[in-house]
Order: structure tokens, then C-alpha cells, then sequence
């Protein structure tokens, strides 16, 4: 046997031909055996309602359709990942979630994670930025308990203080308008750094599912969205090219109840929609096809998601290439950043959620990934705690390099049950593809609750099946405990005299601003956003970036688009 790591070893290719000798009569003595010691038994289903069977054999995958269903990574379908190196040849981005208080603790931890081995950042901005508003127009009893307070290009320029934001990717929790990468391309600008060194993504570009699933990042109506999203992404081809202008988030439907082959569906759907409006817009598919990108949940289901991510990743390259003709393979990869799930973590003894948090970032490793957030034990009690985001670092680092799950590519690929359940995960995803395509397309069928209601449904389906007992959680409805004796202490509110002087400061930067280029710079905003789209003079994000450079802050930029284009109004289902 030779030691060529490239060889194929003494596996034939042959695919395993049925009957085999004794197969019938063996498959019979153990069907016979396994009913007599479980007793009576009922269906098991997964989260996405696909039966699951106790047992899987070359019956339920040959490898007869090898070429077709798995090949090679980097190759078409495209199911064993979109690298032919994967993790073996560089390891997921480790892009954790930062955020809380003022710009300096941002700093600070961004640099304490840079320095326990991160290798990316993802800013998340105080709930009032998420809501579209300045510090200096909420009660400060609200601020930066859950995010960072950034409003101004002074603030973006303290948070990434004695780090090279030219040489580093970074993820931006920022619903469009977009302020906070309007806002770091101004401090770029001030630093003499090129927007072509600037890359990261949009983390929060999906306007869709904030108006179906998550109604605080949802600031703008929805054909406002429309348009702010599309001239974002026409900006950000010309100006901006390492940036991945487009995040679609998979997330948000699932932790709002989707199971994980409807918030795949969900997700496909949405990027269709977005990728015919960019076609309608006249971009050609093969130039913003390849900055597309998206972002999943990674529920507790550890095989189904694992089936999730490479059932996705077949469907996208199919998609792009028979629906939008796109040529450039870069255009076919499924590029993906997950999360381990908030939603299945416990505040009952939640050092639980160590284990938690392990199980899902190997199914999401294993799933194909190019990014990793691991939530931290604590996150249902607080913002993470320093310890607490240490370990959820530390776990990647555990399972890249010492656990070993870099050394082979798609490991459990060829494996019965995950082939049979790969399959059947792409027909309940293409089944809730073809619902979306029926009802118009992923705007008509948000505009009609078809969404809502499909992940309503399913929430509920879970909740009664955690009530029944059918669904255990550990600490919840089983093995609970009368003291929570290992509950984490609370990150502590930012000090209200610390927080007052921020504020304090930020009005300073409003009062010794040039106030003509402020007014100047938010007039050309609102004519532009009431010019007709597709000329760059009318793009609406390119005059984001220029208000932030004049001074402009966050929150008057939002308001101005929140006039000129509406606000953003959830459905409301009877």
C-alpha cells in the first residue's frame, strides 16, 4: 500500500452490488433480534420530519450515483465542499460575536480574542443602533447592554483602534442602511487605507428576513429595502471589491421556528429573489454571484444539519448555473457562516451548554463551513463574560487541533445514513423552493405571510413535542436540579457615569462638526433616494458613505432614508 497521501488506497471503485451473499438471510436474523429487545417502537422523525431508521445499508445508498451526488471537493455537485482542500488546507475564519458597551470595550475584546487565536471579528452594535437611532435619542439606561454604541466615524475609529483594518476580515451586524461600513470606509479613508484592502461582509443584508423573522433590524418598507440593498451591492462591486456585500440569513428563520430544511428553503429562496432583482438591475450573475454569501443556525439535529449544509451546497451550484447561467465557478460555491444555536441553549444549568455548543460546531465543521461563531455558556444570562468567550474560542481551537476534525474532508461522506438523509433533506428543501417559486418569488410570498406562517407551524410543532417530553432538553424537562449551582455571573452594565460621558462626547462631535457639509451631505442623500435607481450619482449607499466622511451619524442617516423611503412596518397575521 503506498504512502501517497493522493492515493485511493485498496478501496476499489466499484459500488457495492446488492444481494450479497447472506445479505437477505443476515438482514433478517438482525431485524428479528433488534425487535425483540426494543419491544414496540414508534416513528422517530427529525426536526425537519424526515423518518429516521435504525439502521442504514448499502439498500438506502450504493454509490451507484457517486459522480453525480458526491465527486470531489471543489468539483461539481459541490456537495463535499467548495475548496478541494477544505479545513485540511486552511481552517474556518473563527468569527466571533463582539459586542458591548462603548467603542473602547469593543477595542479591548476584539483585541483579547485576536490574541486567544481568532482570526476575524463580527461587530454587533447596541440594540439602539439596531433600531436605527443615535445614543443621544434613547434613554441611556438602554445602551450598550447588548452591543456596542458606534453612531459616528469617530466612535467606528476607536473600535478598531491599534488593529489593521486593512489586513483583517471583518463581519458587520449592520441592516441596511448599512451605517457601520459607510462609517468604516470613512475611517479608512482617514487612515489612507484603500477600500480595495476593506474586506468582510454585510452580516445583516437580508432585509427579507428581518421583515419575516427579526422586526428590530428592520428599518426601512420593503421596497426601500429593495432598492437600498441593490444599490449597496451595485456600490460595493465598484468601490468596495473584497466585500461580501450580501449575506442572505438562514438564521433568523430558523431560530424563529423554521425546522433546518425550511430555513434552508427559506434561505435558497431568498437569495433566488435577490439574485433576479441584481439581474433585473442589469449585473451580470458571474460578477455578484461570488460575493453572495450566507449564514445558518446549527440546531442540536447534529446529523441533520450536517445533511442541511451539503444538500444546500448541491442545490445553490444547480441553481446559479441552470437558473442565472452563471460560468465562473467562484459564482457556484455555497460560501457559508454559521452560528451555533442561542435558541437551543438553557438557562438552567447552562455550563450544560459547553457540550451543547461542541456538538454543534462539529456538525456545522463537518457540514462544510468557511466560518464559525460558538456561543458562549452564558449568552442566555448576558453579553458573554470574558471566561465564557474564551472557551467558546477555545472549543474551535480544541476541535481544529486536537481533536483532529481538520485531517479529512467530509468525513462522514460515503456513510449510508448520511447519504439516504442528504438526499432526503434536498427534496424537502427543493419542495419549499418550488412552495416560494408558486407564490411569486421570496417578496411575494413575505408580503403574503407564507413564511410567517410556515415557521409558526413548526414552532409550534417543536414546543409541544418539548412539553410532551417527546423532545428531551437536559435541566429542562429531564435530569432537572433544584439549584442552578453553576450559573455564570452576569457581564455588568457599562457604569451610567462611563456611558453618560460617551454620550457627553458624542454630542461634542456633533456640535464641532462642519455643520454645512453635514446639511449639504443629507440633502444629497434625500434627493438621490428619490432618484430614479442605477446610476451612481443616484446610488443611495454611495451617498451613505459619503454623509458618514461629512460627519454624518448613524442615526441621521437612517432617519433621512426612514422619510424619503418609509419605515419599515412588519406583516401582522389575524
Amino acid at each position: 500500500m503506498t504512502d501517497n497521501p493522493m492515493s485511493d488506497g485498496p478501496i476499489g471503485d466499484a459500488p457495492v452490488q446488492l444481494p450479497l451473499p447472506g445479505f437477505d438471510a443476515a438482514r433478517a436474523e438482525w431485524r428479528q433480534a433488534y425487535a425483540e429487545q426494543i419491544g414496540e417502537e414508534g416513528t422517530v422523525r427529525n426536526r425537519s420530519g424526515i423518518e429516521v431508521k435504525p439502521l442504514y445499508t448499502a439498500e438506502d445508498w450504493d454509490g451507484s450515483g457517486y459522480m453525480d451526488d458526491l465527486g470531489f471537493p471543489g468539483q461539481l455537485p459541490m456537495t463535499r465542499g467548495i475548496y478541494p482542500t477544505m479545513h485540511r488546507g486552511r481552517t474556518w475564519s473563527q468569527r466571533q460575536l463582539i459586542g458591548h458597551g462603548l467603542p473602547e470595550d469593543y477595542n479591548l475584546r476584539f483585541r483579547t480574542i485576536l490574541e486567544a487565536g481568532g482570526n476575524a471579528g463580527s461587530l454587533i452594535p447596541c440594540n439602539s443602533v439596531y433600531r436605527g437611532f443615535d445614543c443621544d435619542e434613547v434613554d441611556p439606561v438602554l445602551l450598550g447592554t447588548c452591543g456596542a454604541v458606534v453612531n459616528s466615524v469617530d466612535d467606528m475609529d476607536i473600535c478598531y483602534r491599534d488593529v489593521d483594518i486593512g489586513s483583517i476580515s471583518t463581519a458587520l451586524n449592520d441592516p441596511l442602511p448599512f451605517t457601520l461600513l459607510a462609517l468604516l470606509l470613512a475611517v479608512a479613508k482617514r487612515r489612507g487605507v484603500p477600500w480595495t484592502k476593506i474586506t468582510g461582509t454585510s452580516n445583516q443584508s437580508d432585509y427579507l428576513s428581518h421583515f419575516i423573522a427579526n422586526h428590530m433590524f428592520y428599518r426601512l418598507s420593503l421596497p426601500g429595502s429593495r432598492r437600498v440593498l441593490l444599490d449597496h451591492i451595485d456600490f460595493c462591486q465598484r468601490q468596495v471589491p473584497g466585500w461580501n456585500p450580501v449575506s442572505v440569513v438562514g438564521q433568523h428563520m430558523q431560530q424563529g421556528g423554521a425546522t433546518p430544511a425550511e430555513a434552508m428553503g427559506l434561505t435558497l429562496s431568498t437569495a433566488i429573489q435577490y439574485a433576479n432583482d441584481c439581474l433585473e438591475r442589469g449585473m451580470q450573475p458571474d460578477q455578484f454571484l461570488p460575493r453572495f454569501t450566507f449564514f445558518f443556525d446549527i440546531s442540536m439535529s447534529f446529523f441533520e444539519e450536517i445533511a442541511k449544509f451539503r444538500a444546500g451546497r448541491r442545490i445553490w451550484q444547480r441553481l446559479v448555473r441552470e437558473r442565472f447561467g452563471a460560468s465562473d465557478p467562484k459564482a457556484w460555491r455555497f460560501k457559508f457562516h454559521a452560528q451555533t444555536s442561542g435558541v437551543d441553549l438553557t438557562r438552567q444549568q447552562p455550563m450544560n451548554n459547553v457540550a451543547r455548543v461542541t456538538a454543534q460546531a462539529m456538525a456545522g465543521i463537518m457540514g462544510g463551513l468557511q466560518s464559525l461563531h460558538t456561543d458562549s455558556y452564558d449568552e442566555l444570562s448576558s453579553v458573554p463574560t470574558e471566561e465564557a468567550a474564551r472557551v467558546a474560542i477555545s472549543t474551535q481551537n480544541i476541535l481544529c487541533e486536537e481533536a483532529h476534525l481538520t485531517d479529512v474532508i467530509d468525513p462522514l461522506g460515503g456513510s449510508f445514513y448520511v447519504e439516504r438523509l442528504t438526499d432526503e433533506m434536498e427534496a424537502r428543501i427543493e419542495a419549499v423552493i418550488a412552495r416560494i417559486d408558486d407564490a411569486g418569488g421570496m417578496y411575494r410570498a413575505a408580503e403574503a405571510g407564507i413564511p410567517q406562517i410556515m415557521m409558526g407551524e413548526s414552532a409550534l410543532a417543536f414546543q409541544e413535542r418539548v412539553e410532551s417530553g417527546a423532545q428531551t432538553v437536559i435541566g429542562v424537562n429531564k435530569y432537572e436540579v433544584d439549584e442552578v449551582s453553576d450559573a455564570a455571573t452576569p457581564l455588568t452594565r457599562t457604569d451610567d457615569a462611563v456611558m453618560g460621558g460617551h454620550v457627553a462626547r458624542f454630542e461634542k462631535f456633533k456640535r464641532d462638526r462642519g455643520q454645512q457639509a453635514v446639511d449639504r451631505a443629507l440633502d444629497d442623500l434625500a434627493r438621490a433616494a428619490n432618484a430614479a435607481p442605477g446610476t451612481p450619482e443616484a446610488n443611495v449607499f454611495g451617498l451613505s458613505v459619503a454623509a458618514a466622511e461629512a460627519g454624518v451619524t448613524h442615526g441621521e442617516i437612517c432617519a433621512c432614508l426612514r422619510r424619503e423611503l418609509g419605515n419599515g412596518e412588519p406583516l401582522v397575521l389575524a
